[in-house]
């Protein structure tokens, strides 16, 4: 693995995998301006394939498809990444488009693509689990950008413009920190001299400082909402935790791991659906953020067990807070951690991925690495510790359900 920093400033992290015959290459810009109006970002992503100054969204499509060449724009909420697959021999075509694309997008599909975006959103709302997701976010992030949620984007996309959308892009470009990852077997061929050649004009933001602070949770918040026809409850608990710079960052994916998030052989899979035969679907995430992160617990069980469904939960939290993990559970629980890890870094794409994500954090493209050996030093003490640290009393729960089993909550 390689870093080299171009002359226009941004990063850019090589690593050769020899005998593959695809480049993949991500590059990444951080959002630095907290979006005014929800779903300004999410249009401008919807935007980027849909045609340039040199190419009609047909054309592009056709190129993309007559090259093989797998282009796509990806938005999250601290950055917009653009991934690029294609043969070796193609690489510099896939070059060519990518600058296209990134410097040249019209935005011309605006208005077909808010009234597309509307109606998708809608019909998603449609569906339970969404709709109980869409109300946990926007209450545990209430007035921050990372409460965006649908119903917020609902809500701001009629006053949403065109020029609202082409100033979020020519911040995104002009004023954004970027990096750029790229694996593949490069031999002999000049690449760095290629992203020279069609991103020498994009410049770095190297003192770009962002202010997009997440203001604490102050008290617990139960958000009920109703659904008369729904045939399961949706229930998520969540907390705000600390994200992927902080020194408890290992002990808590170690943590979520062995309660929820391992599959079969998670604790809440085993106790909530094996043995009290619950729910299908029980499991635990950790999800990272620039700038905040969160641990919560969810379950979709039949709208007579959320009583004994949030007592389940309140039973296996306190275990992990009291009662000191065994070390096998605790190794068991590393491997599964560590094993799917590299599941997900088989490919070269997976790989540019993983690399620019952490560069983009600054936490170095060889964090991973690393991080095997962060889950490594976890201990017994580790996740009591951190347990008690962060599953608190400050949480947003979630329930929907029809409204009788509500009015019994």
């Amino acid at each position: 693995m390689e870093r080299i920093i171009l002359d226009n400033k941004i990063p850019l992290v090589l690593k050769e995998n020899k005998n593959t015959p695809r480049h993949a290459l991500c590059f990444y810009f951080k959002i630095t301006e907290p979006e005014k109006k929800a779903g300004i970002y999410t249009i401008l992503n919807r935007l980027f394939l849909q045609g340039t100054k040199n190419r009609d969204a047909h054309t592009l499509a056709q190129e993309l498809d007559e090259n093989a060449i797998d282009c796509y724009s990806e938005m999250k909420q601290d950055f917009i990444r653009f991934k690029l697959q294609c043969l070796n021999e193609d690489f510099e075509k896939g070059l060519e488009i990518l600058a296209d694309i990134i410097k040249n997008s019209t935005l011309d599909d605006f208005n077909k693509e808010v009234i597309k975006l509307k109606g998708e959103i809608q019909a998603e709302l449609d569906e339970p689990k969404t709709m109980a997701m869409n109300a946990f976010y926007s209450h545990i992030f209430k007035e921050h950008p990372y409460g965006h949620t649908y119903t917020n984007i609902l809500r701001d996309i009629d006053s949403i413009t065109k020029a609202d959308v082409q100033a979020a892009y020519k911040s995104l470009v002009e004023h954004s920190p970027k990096v750029i990852s790229l694996v593949g077997d490069f031999g002999g061929e000049d690449v760095t001299g290629l992203l020279k050649k069609y991103f020498q004009d994009i410049k770095n933001n190297t003192d770009c400082v962002i202010n997009n602070a997440v203001p604490e949770l102050e008290k617990t918040e139960i958000v009920k909402v109703t659904k008369d026809d729904a045939s399961q409850a949706q229930i998520i608990q969540g907390w705000r935790v600390p994200t992927i710079f902080d020194k408890d960052y290992a002990a808590i994916m170690v943590m979520n791991t062995l309660l929820g998030a391992s599959g079969l052989s998670s604790r809440l899979f085993l106790e909530l659906r094996d043995k009290k035969g619950l729910a299908y679907v029980v499991r635990s995430s950790y999800e990272i953020y620039d700038h905040s992160a969160l641990f919560n617990v969810y379950i979709a069980t039949e709208p007579k067990n959320i009583k004994t469904s949030l007592e389940g939960f309140k039973i296996e939290l306190d275990k992990v807070k009291n009662i000191p993990v065994s070390e096998t559970e605790l190794q068991n629980a590393k491997n599964n951690l560590m094993g799917k890890r590299q599941f997900f870094t088989e490919t070269n794409l997976q790989q540019s991925g993983l690399m620019a994500y952490y560069e983009d954090k600054g936490l170095g493209a060889d964090f991973e690495q690393r991080f095997n050996s962060m889950i490594n030093d976890v201990t017994v003490e580790d996740i009591q510790r951190v347990a008690n640290a962060y599953i608190t009393d400050k949480y947003v729960l979630t329930v929907l359900a029809p409204q009788k089993y509500l009015k019994e909550m």
